[in-house]
């Protein structure tokens, strides 16, 4: 069978798949396959092996009449018809759990880079601008110690608060549901989504993306936060209003914020959030570590041999959200 793979992996992942079956695989790890190449590329596929810049919609499924599994490198999946592929009988597969502490470890990362002002320390340095030592000179507020808000508190947040946990940090979180085990064991606190946000120093977005956590984060709720707080987007960018993240942060409404996504990604240097000082921003790399990445890319290369034959698929998505 044939199968398609729209960004270069490894040979030792894709050692079974050609085995077993023909596979085309686009030549750039960093460039997005082409949307006519794919679309031609599918029409004989029975698999397709993609990543969360791809979109793998109704037009793309009408191409690829003996499609039988989508396996994405990736946890997230807003970028694949689910409903649609249930429709048509195609299998969905995904990478959760894998990248639980990756994206956990950037997370804190970002906590720490915008509390202490790492990048713009290095900044000083890069223009020759360190002249001398000053009392209050490139202090920033405290980590330990602190208040952490987590928005969300799936496998990503719990590990978030572990972390917070070794700072000696007052953990609050909000979530669907209680999680109780994690407040026996962390500490952490169920609280309103008002009072997180009013009370937090770090307020961390960890929710999925969904219909209803679209732009979830917004003026409201950015007029609730402390001047001083400081933010973070781990999740989707798609959760938040990007324009209102901007007035906040480019009247000090808010401290800073810390974002490794963004409601349409790739951004170019000119983004409006790039000409802004108190803004830490990266280029999607929560699960970016070797390891992580490599459990990731034999994952979705397990599900693509699962589906195609005839297994169920060890993560499957059931459900849209």
């Amino acid at each position: 069978m044939k199968v398609v793979v729209t960004r270069k992996l490894p040979d030792s992942i894709l050692h079974q798949l050609r085995e077993e079956h023909e596979v085309m695989m686009w030549k750039h790890e960093n460039v997005v396959m082409p949307r006519d190449l794919l679309l031609e590329e599918v029409k004989d596929a029975d698999a397709l092996l993609t990543n969360l810049t791809d979109n793998i919609n109704v037009e793309l499924y009408e191409h690829a009449p003996n499609l039988k599994v989508v396996s994405t490198m990736a946890v997230g999946y807003d970028n694949i018809d689910i409903e649609e592929a249930r429709k048509r009988g195609i299998k969905v597969g995904h990478t959760p759990g894998v990248l639980t502490d990756a994206t956990a470890d950037l997370t804190f990362a970002l906590i720490l880079a915008c509390g202490r002002g790492l990048v713009g320390a290095m900044d000083v340095i890069r223009k020759d601008e360190w002249k001398s030592w000053g009392p209050f000179y490139l202090t920033g507020p405290e980590v330990s110690g602190a208040t952490i808000g987590i928005i969300g508190m799936g496998r990503i947040g719990e590990a978030v608060a572990k972390r917070a946990a070794g700072f000696s940090m007052n953990i609050l979180y909000h979530n669907r549901s209680r999680k109780k085990e994690a407040e026996a064991t962390l500490g952490a606190t169920y609280v309103s989504m008002d009072e997180l946000l009013q009370k937090s120093d770090y307020v961390v977005l960890l929710a999925p993306s969904t219909p209803e956590t679209n732009k979830m984060i917004g003026r409201e709720q950015f007029d609730q936060m402390k001047k001083t707080a400081i933010f973070i987007n781990t999740s989707r960018g798609t959760n938040v209003d990007e324009e209102a993240l901007y007035d906040v942060l480019s009247n000090q409404q808010i401290y800073a914020a810390g974002l490794d996504v963004f409601e349409q990604e790739p951004i170019s240097a000119n983004h409006p959030l790039m000409s802004l000082s108190n803004v830490t921003a990266l280029p999607h790399i929560g699960s970016a570590a070797i390891n992580t990445r490599m459990k990731m890319a034999q994952m979705a290369a397990d599900h693509i041999v699962e589906g195609l034959a005839g297994r169920n698929l060890s993560h499957e998505v059931k459900r849209k959200g």
